[in-house]
């Protein structure tokens, strides 16, 4: 008995050592492959395409290569010899932004309805939200251009951004949702006793409790928006000066005359915005997308 008693320490600080090994080893793998591909973009959008050309492996930018005119094509207005990312970023901007607030307004009264309110089929409407979700994008494709095409919103910002909440609204309503019932109903009652409307108590009470909620939704929302394609493509192409920077990056992509230094420019300009509010909110992401989970 004493000699089992002193090997089952031993063996659980074992197993403890080496699954803290492992995991340690399962991180830097993942951030290897994960950022070694964007470290290896930002280096080759500082470079000229000669010395590109000369040594395409070459880890590092000498003192003398360093440039920043990659960065200049691409910014510049298309007027100036530029590639006019400055405008796209600014139309990227409007779409995404317009698809985070529409998508914001349609979600938060349907998670509420369907974390608070007792009716027929209530658990499974949530259900079919993410399930609508997985159909894919082509399939919604053909049938919102036409519709759009008869209301007159072809070819514009704000019909995008209202086609992006096509996407985006199933699956908002199903993580706002489960954040939703994790916040005491007693709350409510109490907000109730104290004279406010089921409005109000929502407004006042429940939206500033889910602020976490709301923020890891509209940063996954812009996400989606930001980096979209096919539909930007199909409700922009005809129309060069309200291109979305996705569809500039594809242009650079498919350009002859374009080098691949300036390609690598263009994919910095469209990840860095992402990037930049990722980290800017990452506390607030990160409570956001883990709270449902573990609250009671």
């Amino acid at each position: 008995m004493s000699g089992v008693r002193t090997s089952l320490p031993s063996r659980a600080q074992f197993e403890e050592r080496l699954f803290g090994v492992l995991r340690r080893v399962v991180i830097a793998f993942l951030a290897l492959i994960t950022l070694l591909p964007f470290c290896y973009m930002l280096l080759l959008s500082v470079k000229p395409i000669d010395a590109l050309l000369l040594n395409p492996g070459q880890l590092w930018v000498s003192a003398e290569d360093f440039t920043l005119s990659t960065y200049e094509e691409v910014l510049k207005p298309t007027s100036e010899g530029g590639q006019g990312f400055v405008h796209m970023l600014a139309n990227s901007a409007l779409v995404s932004l317009g698809a985070v607030v529409l998508t914001l307004l349609a979600a938060i009264p349907g998670a509420y309805a369907v974390s608070r309110l007792n009716f027929f089929g209530n658990r499974q409407v949530s259900v079919l939200f993410l399930a609508v979700y997985l159909f894919p994008a082509t399939l919604l494709a053909v049938p919102l251009f036409v519709m759009f095409a008869k209301m007159g919103l072809q070819g514009s910002l704000v019909g995008l951004a209202i086609v992006y909440i096509a996407q985006t609204v199933p699956v908002s309503i199903y993580m706002m949702k489960n954040y939703f019932v994790t916040i005491p109903y007693s709350i409510e009652e109490a907000a109730a006793l104290d004279g406010c409307t089921r409005l109000q108590t929502v407004r006042k009470v429940v939206l500033p409790l889910a602020a976490p909620s709301l923020m890891a939704t509209g940063l996954y929302v812009f996400m989606i928006a930001w980096n979209e394609f096919l539909f930007a493509l199909l409700f922009l192409a005809a129309q060069p000066e309200k291109w979305t920077v996705s569809l500039g990056l594809q242009q650079l992509a498919n350009g002859v005359e374009v080098s691949k230094t300036v390609l690598m420019a263009g994919s910095v300009v469209l990840t860095i915005p992402v990037v930049g509010l990722f980290f800017a909110a990452e506390r607030l992401l990160t409570e956001g997308l883990t709270s449902g989970a573990d609250k009671s």
